[in-house]
């Protein structure tokens, strides 16, 4: 059973920087896909990036330069660092996996089928 454990999150001021960590456990495919997502209560769940089992890597537009997806030669945890914190960063960050089913970019949470429990990231003004 595939298990995801994120940690990383806490409150930092605008500006700042955090890195988030995803441990990954029980994984047992060759090559998957992982990502970080971000949710406010009540919005949709947002794709913030993502990284192919061939370490192809993209992130979304909102973040870009800003944030950095990358995973351990292991393939065992997965990080986001995230420079140049702004409020509107403030959300639940969660990392997903998938065994690469499909191609292109992996942005929509309907691909993934595994998922952690989440960290919270607060960014004050």
């Amino acid at each position: 059973q595939v298990h995801l454990v994120e940690s990383g999150g806490g409150s930092v001021q605008s500006g700042g920087s955090l890195r988030l960590s995803c441990a990954v456990y029980g994984y047992t495919y060759s090559s998957y896909c992982m990502g970080w997502f971000r949710q406010v209560l009540g919005k949709k769940r947002e794709g913030v990036a993502h990284i192919r089992g061939d370490g192809k890597s993209s992130v979304a537009d909102s973040v870009k330069g800003r944030f950095t997806i990358s995973q351990d030669n292991a393939k065992t945890t997965l990080y986001l660092q995230m420079n140049s914190l702004k409020p509107e960063d403030t959300a639940m960050y969660y990392c997903a996996a998938d065994p690469c089913r499909y191609s292109g970019t992996y942005f929509d949470a309907h691909q993934y089928i595994y998922w952690g429990q989440g960290t919270q990231v607060t960014v004050s003004a």
